[in-house]
This record gives structure tokens, C-alpha cells and sequence, in this order.
């Protein structure tokens, strides 16, 4: 299994090639492919490439989706015996990314296949 952890948007992910996921709202439109270069570690099969504190020339290929909204978070404030209520909501602008491909030093991870195990 071929997997990468990036840093996009404040947050790290785990992704794989072929897989769909939601991170707060880049500026791409819909239909574009971007290129995510801040990879903190590649694994194929038995193959771990670990960044300190990224992977020099690896990147990960994703194609964005949509554009969308998070779910509604309720935050209520309220001081009991003093008559104050505030009620506020929030949504999250999101961006659905599809991994496509993981590179590293410009050739593909998804066809990789694990070592071969020799058996005695």
C-alpha cells in the first residue's frame, strides 16, 4: 500500500493515490490539477522515506473536485443569573482534492509493488 503524509493548510494528512478528501479552502477552481510539495513521509510496500523535515523532490499530484461547506458548529455562550446569551454559528469553507499520484524525484509510486518475500 502506497501512502504519503502532507502539510496542507495547517493540518497533516495521511492521503493515498486514488482516494478523495476535504481540506480548508484553497485557491484553485474546480477541474485544475495542483501539485502539493510539502511531504513529510512516502511509504511504498516495505519502503519508508522519511523528510527531516520534508522529503526532498517528492510531490503529490491532486486534481480539485469542488468547492463546499463544512457542517454547521452551534457555539452558545451563555453567564448563568446574569441574563447573557450569545448564540453563534460557523462553516468551514472546504475544498475536496483527489489524490491522483505520488512522485518522488519525478517517478510514480502508485504502480510500486512490495519487495518480493523469499521463502525458504
Amino acid at each position: 500500500m502506497t501512502y504519503a503524509i502532507i502539510a496542507t493548510s495547517g493540518q497533516q494528512l495521511r492521503v493515498e493515490p486514488g482516494r478523495f478528501y476535504d481540506v480548508n479552502r484553497l485557491a484553485a477552481d474546480p477541474e485544475t490539477t495542483l501539485t502539493l510539495d510539502q511531504v513529510l513521509l512516502v511509504q511504498t510496500g516495505t519502503e519508508v522515506l522519511v523528510g527531516q523535515p520534508l522529503v526532498t523532490g517528492a510531490t503529490v499530484q491532486a486534481e480539485v473536485m469542488q468547492h463546499l461547506r463544512g457542517p454547521k458548529i452551534v457555539i452558545y455562550k451563555m453567564k448563568p443569573k446574569k441574563k447573557t446569551r450569545k448564540k453563534q454559528g460557523h462553516r468551514q469553507e472546504l475544498t475536496r482534492i483527489m489524490v491522483t499520484d505520488i512522485l518522488v524525484d519525478g517517478r510514480s509510486m502508485v504502480g510500486e509493488t512490495p519487495a518480493e518475500v523469499v521463502t525458504a
